[in-house]
């Protein structure tokens, strides 16, 4: 778990204070990310924060390698996720003045900053909504099964127009039958 101290970098004598280290991941961010995230292979967070009050704020950078799942298939996709963050930690709660200037402000019940659950957050984040295996993805290939198929927008709307509404089709019909009785009418009347 990578922690560090607001107290610790507010009284620093050092402007920044700069953070590089490998993550690893526990069952309760799995548990968390379970529809999400499949595996974290790999992931690195590097950083600097500093005091700037009434905040400490954190800029972070991540790089990560996940296995996620296809959004069609359910698959798992090899993910490489590349990203950047800000968020500024207070050690009150935000007054409203605060909160109007737009920030993401993060405030701490205790010293301790949470550095890996920020990382967890935004990885969650950062996934794509639409991922999909190589082989989904050059062959627009879909999941099917017995007796039902899913397909793309364009396929669906494409069905769509072409399908006709059994009520429009009973009034065309209808339709059909008066314009005939019309032209009969018009044409004994033409006769005479």
């Amino acid at each position: 778990m990578l922690e560090l101290s607001f107290f610790q970098i507010k009284n620093s004598r050092e402007p920044l204070t700069q953070i590089s280290a490998a993550l690893t991941f526990a069952d309760g961010f799995y548990q968390r990310a379970k529809d999400l995230v499949y595996e974290v292979k790999s992931a690195h967070v590097e950083g600097q924060l500093f005091y700037d009050e009434p905040f400490v704020t954190g800029n972070f950078q991540v790089e990560a390698d996940l296995l996620v799942p296809s959004s069609r298939s359910l698959e798992a996709v090899p993910l490489k996720q590349k990203f950047s963050f800000v968020e500024n930690y207070s050690d009150h709660e935000p007054t409203q003045e605060e909160k109007e200037l737009g920030l993401m402000i993060i405030p701490l019940d205790d010293d301790r900053i949470d550095v890996q659950t920020a990382v967890e957050d935004n990885m969650l984040l950062n996934i794509p909504s639409t991922v999909l295996t190589k082989e989904e993805a050059e062959e627009d290939l879909y999941p099917e099964g017995q007796g039902w198929e899913v397909m793309s927008e364009q396929d669906f709307a494409g069905q769509k127009k072409d399908q006709v509404n059994p009520a429009f089709a009973q009034l065309q019909g209808l339709l059909d039958k008066m314009q005939a009785e019309e032209d009969k009418n018009k044409a004994e009347d033409e006769e005479k």
